[in-house]
């Protein structure tokens, strides 16, 4: 299913050949006939593509071919990437906006030498793709119509419902294993109840519910709840037990001795509940010899272990009660979890065929919450009876198949109804590993970076992804929702996982993600995959893996510094989202300025940016949080005019922007803006900024001149704003004027003030002027 991506990347590939940018740079260096045949041979190619598709399936030299076709389409896109480049660098030589102005400029480098080299990489790249079109020839390839994919309405009020809230057909279950624990008051030592069942049956699900329920909050005096997944590593779960027990970090060393000495510390004598969710181990020694020793002697009277799991073998090693083995939905259950999913009120009971097709699927999904979800929410996008009927009679494995085969069968289904965006952005997630906590609008900004969105009308970038992740919420292919605070007081993020099985999924359809773990154990190399992250463990010989040339667009560190990263960066020429944490700001000199859009330099020890970052002028992202040295930005950073995000939280040095920054009209995320005196650092660099959103910290208020100068912000007509932070350095006698002049607009919902003694904020909000 890998190849079901090959499509939208063609298509993003000859679009770009079509870029004005593009086309105005080839036409001055001589290169209009190749770059029009380059793209009238991508759109011959992508006639042929779905037919190259399936026969793939059965034809290992077709598919061999299809993996080729991808790499060159990827060198094609850098080439084109090359030209778009050289137009923006133009441009901001000379601070014009108009393409005809922009590329008639001659600049210090030699035009001759870029004619020459870009010539030779694009005739490269055409002879590339007509040797594959010659083999595609060879196949005897049928054409096939490209027809678009009838775009179906986003579901924006989808992703706010509360599903915590509407679980079916589990409250028996439920009643069973509260009882259960609460029965366990007298035993002495610690009890352990294994949760059993087959993946997607909603075995966590119940544990939440049970660890959840008021009389087992009431009854414990000490809760907890750690993923184990696939990492089964001692060290790792006590350490995490001790940091649950006393909501902090622990710090001590890999000795068990030391360990069990806390854990016996910080527990004491209290009832506790630890839930150890998706355990895997099936090592009988590893719980025997070890932490059953340790975690079930410690504790008062009554205290319980929760274990869920797949494996029956799992549940015997560890268990002291008798499992609950979890059953799938009774048909009831199933069909209002399906309808709840598939169907508004009005179709429901305006088109009476489409719930008997879905009470059919209904049947094939065989109970299984997991699948049940899914089919009904990528069919709730389907408004007519006769797509419900193509889908019903699609390849689901018949009623006699049983465990992940079948559940795997419904997911894909599913996945192959999704649009080529969705899918795109669905599959990326195969980067992270199994349970890592997704933050929502850093997963968007990597989509965008990789071209998987595209602009929808009216819409921008950002938005569309936000109609992309809600969608792929509400058809649970993302889920767990869980709120965190990062920095406060006006910055929360939002993160995401996905079930297992959806993760089995991610990896089944892509081969452009990969761990180097991955590419270790298979002796691989970095030729095709497109996006990485490192390990957190060294791996022994690493750089082996990047021999040679590499396409690698996604580059995302582990949480520990790594000796071969720098390496990696030198090499992968092709970068469009990388993340340096921890490491130098010297790694920044090393990266390939020309394709890089996501650059994450958070908690870097940086006290200057270098200047290299201002030619990155493809960048959309920066993120600079928690960069706690930066004294300053570089004053030419209003060169980026394609930056659309900029993180400056926790910078507490930081002494000013730079010159000019309204310039950076693009901007819709900024997070912090700090008011100086000099020329362009003023407050009213924030007239221009009109698409702001989300919070804004507007810090040394007090070097504002008056509150004619404050209103030159221009608050009032930002409307996506929702949370304000006015911070003065210094008490000031113009205070209250300079607070008048930064009236805000009424969709503000959240507002703090620092550093200021004079009127109440709560008198100031009071006053019907402020808010019109």
């Amino acid at each position: 299913m890998a190849e079901s991506l090959l499509l939208p990347l063609l298509r993003g590939v000859a679009g770009k050949a079509t870029d004005t940018l593009v086309e105005t740079v080839t036409r001055i260096c001589g290169l209009e006939d190749d770059r029009q045949t380059l793209e009238r041979r991508l759109l011959a190619v992508e006639c042929k593509l779905a037919n190259a598709e399936e026969r793939s399936e059965t034809n290992g030299y077709v598919k061999s071919w299809m993996k080729e076709l991808k790499s060159v389409a990827y060198e094609a896109d850098d080439v084109l990437d090359d030209f778009q480049y050289e137009a923006l660098r133009r441009q901001s030589k000379i601070g014009m906006s108009t393409s005809c102005k922009v590329l008639s400029y001659v600049t210090r480098r030699n035009p001759l030498l870029f004619r020459f080299e870009m010539s030779r990489k694009l005739k490269s790249v055409l002879e590339k793709v007509n040797k594959l079109i010659e083999e595609m020839n060879r196949f005897g390839l049928e054409n096939t119509v490209c027809r678009v994919k009838q775009e179906h309405p986003w579901r924006q009020t989808h992703s706010k419902l509360d599903e915590t809230t509407q679980i079916f057909g589990r409250d028996d279950d439920k009643e069973v294993v509260v009882k259960f624990l609460l029965d366990q008051q007298n035993q002495r030592r610690v009890q352990v109840l294994p949760i059993i069942g087959m993946g997607g049956l909603g075995k966590t699900t119940l544990a939440k519910m049970v660890y959840n329920d008021q009389g087992v909050q009431q009854h414990f005096q000490l809760k907890m709840w750690h993923c184990v997944s696939n990492n089964f590593d001692v060290m790792a779960l006590l350490k995490s037990i001790i940091e649950l027990a006393v909501s902090g970090r622990c710090d001590m060393p890999d000795t068990i001795e030391l360990l069990q000495r806390k854990l016996e510390q910080v527990i004491d004598q209290r009832r506790f509940i630890l839930v150890l969710d998706d355990v895997w181990n099936e090592d009988e020694r590893k719980w025997e010899d070890v932490l059953k020793p340790l975690l079930c002697s410690v504790g008062g009277p009554g205290s319980v272990i929760v274990v869920t799991t797949r494996s029956q073998k799992v549940a015997s090693i560890m268990q002291t009660l008798g499992p609950h083995k979890l059953a799938c939905l009774s048909e009831q259950d199933s069909w209002e979890l399906f309808a709840q999913k598939a169907y508004s009120n009005s179709v429901e009971q305006e088109q009476s065929e489409l719930v008997s097709i879905g009470r059919r699927i209904v049947n094939k999904c065989r109970g299984l919450p997991l699948a049940l979800k899914t089919m009904g929410g990528f069919l709730s996008s389907y408004q007519q009876v006769q797509e419900w009927k193509a889908i019903e009679e699609s390849n689901i494995r018949d009623n006699n198949v049983r465990g992940k085969d079948e559940i795997m069968s419904i997911l894909k289904l599913s996945y192959t109804h999704l649009s080529s965006e969705m899918k795109q952005c669905f599959a990326f997630c195969a980067v992270f590993p199994k349970d890592y906590e997704m933050d929502k609008d850093k997963l968007i900004q990597l989509w965008i970076a990789n071209g998987f969105i595209q602009e929808k009308g009216t819409m921008d970038l950002t938005l569309t992804g936000e109609f992309i992740f809600s969608e792929l919420v509400w058809r649970s292919f993302l889920q767990d929702q869980n709120v965190v605070v990062v920095n406060k007081p006006i910055h929360e993020t939002i993160v995401y996982k996905m079930h297992d099985l959806m993760h089995d999924l991610a990896k089944d359809v892509t081969d452009e993600c990969a761990t180097v773990e991955e590419l270790t154990q298979q002796k691989a190399s970095l030729k095709y995959v497109c996006h990485l992250k490192m390990p957190e463990a060294k791996l022994e010989k690493m750089s082996r893996l990047w021999k040679g040339r590499t396409y690698l667009r996604t580059l995302l560190p582990p949480s520990n510094s790594h000796k071969d990263f720098k390496e990696l960066v030198q090499v992968s020429t092709s970068l469009r989202a990388l993340h340096c944490y921890p490491y130098r700001i010297s790694i920044c000199k090393a990266i390939n300025a020309k394709h890089l859009r996501y650059l994450d330099l958070s908690y870097s020890n940086i006290s200057k940016l270098p200047d290299s970052i201002c030619v990155l002028y493809n960048l959309q992202t920066l993120r600079l949080i928690c960069c706690r040295k930066l004294q300053q930005l570089p004053k030419n950073m209003a060169r980026l005019r394609k930056l659309i995000h900029l993180y400056l939280y926790d910078c507490y040095h930081l002494k000013s922007t730079s010159p000019n920054f309204g310039l950076l009209n693009n901007l819709h995320i900024l997070t912090t803006f700090v008011v100086d005196t000099k020329d362009g650092l003023g407050i009213e660099q924030l007239k221009g900024l009109q698409h702001l959103s989300n919070g804004l910290e507007l810090l040394n208020l007090d070097k504002i001149k008056s509150g004619e100068n404050a209103k030159e912000a221009n608050l009032g007509q930002k409307k996506n704003l929702s949370e304000l932070l006015f911070s003065w350095g210094q008490e000031t006698d113009n205070a209250e004027e300079v607070l008048q002049g930064l009236e805000p607009h009424s969709n503000i919902q959240k507002l703090e003030i620092h550093g200021y003694g004079g009127l109440e904020i709560s008198q100031w909000m009071r006053k019907p002027q402020m808010f019109s």
